[in-house]
């Protein structure tokens, strides 16, 4: 047996652990009366709720208790130092937008980071029951309706393929540009799945996801989660994406190279 085995399995309990945990931190919270948002931004809005940060408490709890050596950089609460190498990169509910308004495309992300980016990402959604898990020898999904291997669609062109993104004015003046010059070639465009876009794309219904503005915890537990089944995710010029800004996600190598010459004319 691989030496590794012992060590990824120990890794992807680790990752499972604070999954469930942030699962029974949030659902009290999802569609209660009572829930509350706070505004993050002084222009524009930026929602935190009481379930964002009880969630990313719990998954860092069980971090002290099972791997309190590794780092965290998570949305609510910044980063922690660690001395393993390693970095647990959090999102505890992406797409708090959806969230407090009641839509079931929020998730928690989970990515596991080393110096060369993601190596293991887990997106769950707790509402629906679904999670989506990809790294260190796996790829595959779970829910109430039962599981599979993830594995992304071989989409050869563009006007074949289903284009996501969060937000129909995304980004700058130049990127919303970028952005719908790819959109004007596609079959089907859609909006506001948040990192439930990624999922779908690692399961093999979506072909492209194209986000810009985002921060290292939206999309390293995607990057892991498509790579593994298969995808590939860069940013708009074609190199690393793990740190945030600008992603464009995409079910196969040819049809990302279509979108790239797309998005940079």
């Amino acid at each position: 047996m691989n030496a590794s085995y012992p060590r990824r399995e120990a890794l992807w309990h680790v990752a499972h652990e604070m999954a469930d945990a942030a699962r029974a931190a949030i659902l009290p919270f999802f569609r209660h009366a009572d829930l509350t948002a706070d505004n993050k931004l002084t222009e524009g809005f930026d929602p935190v709720t009481q379930a964002d940060r009880a969630a990313e408490l719990a998954m860092r709890a069980m971090l002290a208790d099972l791997r309190p050596d590794d780092a965290i950089l998570g949305e609510e609460f910044g980063a922690s130092p660690g001395t393993s190498g390693l970095t647990w990169v959090l999102d505890p509910i992406d797409g708090t937008r959806a969230f407090m308004s009641g839509l079931p495309t929020w998730g928690v992300l989970i990515a596991l980071n080393d110096a060369n980016g993601p190596m293991l990402g887990l997106i769950d959604q707790p509402y629906m029951g679904e999670r989506f898990c990809g790294g260190l020898g796996q790829a595959v999904w779970t829910g109430p309706h039962g599981g599979a291997e993830l594995r992304t669609r071989k989409t050869a062109q563009l006007a074949q393929a289903t284009l996501f993104s969060t937000f129909p004015e995304i980004g700058s003046t130049a990127e919303h540009a970028a952005f719908h010059r790819v959109a004007s070639q596609v079959r089907l465009t859609r909006y506001g799945t948040d990192c439930y876009a990624y999922a779908l794309l690692a399961a093999g219904h979506v072909d492209l996801v194209i986000e810009a503005g985002l921060n290292a915890y939206d999309i390293a537990a995607p990057i892991a989660v498509i790579e593994a089944a298969g995808g590939i995710v860069t940013d708009w010029e074609g190199g690393k994406a793990h740190d945030g800004g600008r992603a464009l996600a995409a079910a196969n190598t040819g049809l990302h190279a279509l979108a790239l010459a797309a998005l940079n004319p």
